[in-house]
């Protein structure tokens, strides 16, 4: 009965993706993210400002971003960009960063225009009273306020980019799905092998869920 369970799709499938695929998912999740939270706090702060040409170009990108499907934008990257705008192809990684970092730089934009936005105008004008900077007064009294509102909703942000590289499977990353694709391909097993992919997200996603629950309890936002 042992060797009939260690012989099963089920545990043949995940020793074809664990580790390698959920590796890589991490990864590409964890780069994109880095880097989405740069373009989403560049842009967040563009939307706060008072000058059109800051505010609109912020605006019309969240917009774009959050109003085409994320397959779509992968595949712009991923051909129509390469090949007919800079003319070589950068590869499947690259795209995968690339698109994980523009999808959810615009949402992370929102979190910090809606964050930055809901800490009390009093904020501000102590630090005006006290002789600080608008810029001064931003970086030292408000974001520290705003970053800790912002950690629940970017924990769930990652929670969705981690789920968003499944898409990666249409440009050949050796992500979860990919690899599960691959191998039931093979062997004919999708039910199987699919329950095993779905188990892996899981444990990724319950434990980060389970995570921010409490950190979110521990900061009281």
């Amino acid at each position: 009965m042992f060797d009939a369970i260690m012989d099963s799709h089920y545990i043949r499938s995940f020793q074809a993706i664990f580790p390698e695929g959920l590796i890589l998912t991490i990864g590409i999740t964890l780069a994109g993210l880095f880097f989405g939270f740069i373009i989403g706090a560049i842009v967040g702060l563009g939307r706060l400002s008072k000058k059109k040409i800051i505010n609109l170009p912020s605006l019309w990108f969240v917009e774009i971003v959050r109003g085409t499907p994320m397959l779509a934008q992968i595949l712009f990257i991923y051909s129509g960009l390469t090949e007919d705008i800079i003319g070589f192809n950068i590869g499947a990684l690259p795209t995968a960063i690339i698109a994980i970092a523009i999808n959810a730089g615009a949402y992370i934009a929102e979190i910090v225009r809606g964050t930055v936005h809901s800490i009390d105008k009093g904020q501000r004008e102590a630090g005006r009273a006290l002789g600080l900077s608008e810029r001064e007064t931003m970086r030292l009294i408000v974001w520290p306020q705003a970053f800790k509102r912002m950690i629940p909703p970017l924990g769930n942000q990652f929670v969705i980019s981690l789920k968003d590289t499944s898409l990666f499977s249409v440009i050949a990353i050796g992500e979860l799905l990919y690899l599960g694709k691959q191998y039931y391909n093979i062997t004919y097993s999708p039910f199987q092998t699919l329950i095993v992919v779905c188990f892996l997200y899981l444990c990724i996603t319950i434990p980060a869920s389970f995570f921010l629950r409490r950190l979110e309890r521990k900061l009281d936002v």
